[in-house]
This record gives structure tokens, sequence and C-alpha cells, in this order.
């Protein structure tokens, strides 16, 4: 089986995965801090991309809408610690009395290859090897040891752990232009931008005069043109950034929308710089 996953509780969890590429679309509900063993992992967002290779620990900040890609590297599996971090967790470690924070960030906040998570994160493999449940008091002293350490080596995280506020209502128009690329529910495009999803429905057709799907397939497959015609990229790399769960699906959606294969614009534009 190329993909596996082990949690030693709901929160705790060791994955594995062998081959070429998985991709995960996600906003989670809880901050993901993430231990990289082996392999790689790309992180998209609407405006920037990161890169982490292995040991490196970062936290992947709750509703924030990302393109996870998964590599193998080096003849090793990609291979992964993660820790839920979710917001009962923290509420109970700030405590009601805490003032809560308001702050928001969009940004996945690295942490390098510090010693002191690596060593706390490492220190839970051994317990992936037990047959019987994880002690439910283990799994909290390990979820307190790495919120108490990043709060060690980073004087801003308490701003973002500490803030469980859900998502207002946003501009839908400003949002949507910005994150069309990401293949979500219309229920959790409606819960990130502060709305129903017959709320959501609505205000979009207002806004696009467009029924949202019609709206997201049209704007991914003008990005993709943009990348065939301007960039002379190969479908293969980046049908799984702009929202196609696979290629085939896409090579269909573009030949409908523009009346030839995006290899037929591939090659044209091949053939005209000669």
């Amino acid at each position: 089986m190329d993909y596996q996953v082990n949690y030693i509780n709901p929160e705790i969890k060791l994955s594995c995965y062998e081959g070429r590429l998985f991709k995960t679309e996600a906003a989670f509900d809880d901050h993901l801090l993430v231990w990289l063993i082996s392999g790689e992992t790309k992180i998209i967002q609407a405006d920037k991309s990161f890169v982490f290779g292995v040991g490196s620990t970062f936290l992947i900040p709750r509703n924030q809408l990302v393109t996870i890609l998964n590599y193998p590297k080096d003849g090793l599996p990609h291979k992964a610690v993660a820790m839920h971090l979710s917001t009962k967790r923290l509420r109970d470690f700030y405590n009601e009395d805490h003032v809560k924070s308001k702050f928001q960030t969009e940004k996945i906040i690295s942490f390098e290859k510090h010693p002191l998570l690596k060593s706390c994160l490492a220190s839970l493999i051994p317990y992936f090897e037990m047959q019987e449940n994880f002690p439910e008091n283990i799994a909290s002293l390990k979820i307190n040891e790495a919120v108490n350490i990043l709060r060690t080596i980073d004087k801003n995280i308490d701003a973002v752990l500490n803030n469980f506020e859900e998502p207002g209502k946003i501009d839908l128009k400003t949002f949507m232009e910005k994150n069309f690329m990401f293949n979500m529910s219309l229920e959790k495009f409606g819960y990130l931008t502060g709305r129903s999803l017959t709320t959501f429905k609505r205000d979009f057709q207002k806004v696009f005069n467009s029924t949202p799907q019609r709206w997201l397939t049209k704007k991914r497959l003008e990005l993709a043109h943009y990348e065939l015609s301007e960039k002379n990229k190969k479908p293969v790399d980046f049908y799984y950034e702009i929202g196609f769960e696979n290629l085939s699906h896409f090579s269909f959606a573009f030949k409908k929308q523009y009346g030839y294969a995006p290899t037929e614009l591939l090659n044209n534009f091949t053939q005209s710089k000669f």
C-alpha cells in the first residue's frame, strides 16, 4: 500500500507515503504542527509557496486554504509526524481567564530544524509501535510540551494559538478571486467567508452573475491557458495546483472550453519559437 497513516490518538499521527506524489487540499479545523522525517513537502497558498525538506518543522494555521504536495525523495518515502493543536486543547492550555487574541495569520510558520521541537516530536516515534491505546494523559503532556516549546522559541506564537475566533463575513469577490484554484467544497468556501451555504450561493450569484461551479471552472481554465500559452508549462506540472483532481478531467474540461486540447496549444507555442 502506497499510503499509510498510524494514529496513536485522534490528534497525533505518523504518515508514510511511497508513491510518486500525494496531494491534499485543505483548510484544517485545527492548527497542524508537522515534523518531516524524510521526503519533501511543498505547500501552495494563493500568493506564495513553501518547500520543506528533511528535518523541517512547520505549523499550518487553521482555516487557511492550502494545497499540500508530499513527495518521496532520495530513495526514501515521505514520512512525517503531525500533531493537531485543537481549539479545545488550546482553550484548556491558555485557560478561559487568559485574554484571547484576535490576530490572524495566513502564512505557514517555519521553525527551521529546531532541536527542541525535533526532540519533542521524535519522542513520539516509539509510541506508534505500541499495540494498546495511547494513554490520554500522555497525549496531553506531549501536546502541552509542544505548545510550551513553540512559545519558548517564537514570541509571537501566542497571538496565533490563542485566537479562537471563527471566520467572519468578508468580501466575497476579493476572497474568491484570490482562492479560486483551491478545490474546496462550496460549504467550506461559505464557512471561510462567514456564510451559510445558502447565503454563499445567493451572494455569489449577485457578485459574479454565475453559479460558483461554473465560475470556478472558468477561472481555473483561464489560469491553465495562461500557464500553457505564456509560461510554456506542461499540463502535468500544474493541473493539480489549479484545482483539478486528475489530468484526464483537466484535458476534457479544457477542450470543452476552448475547442482544442491543451497539448495542441503547447505544441503551437513550441513551434512558434522556431
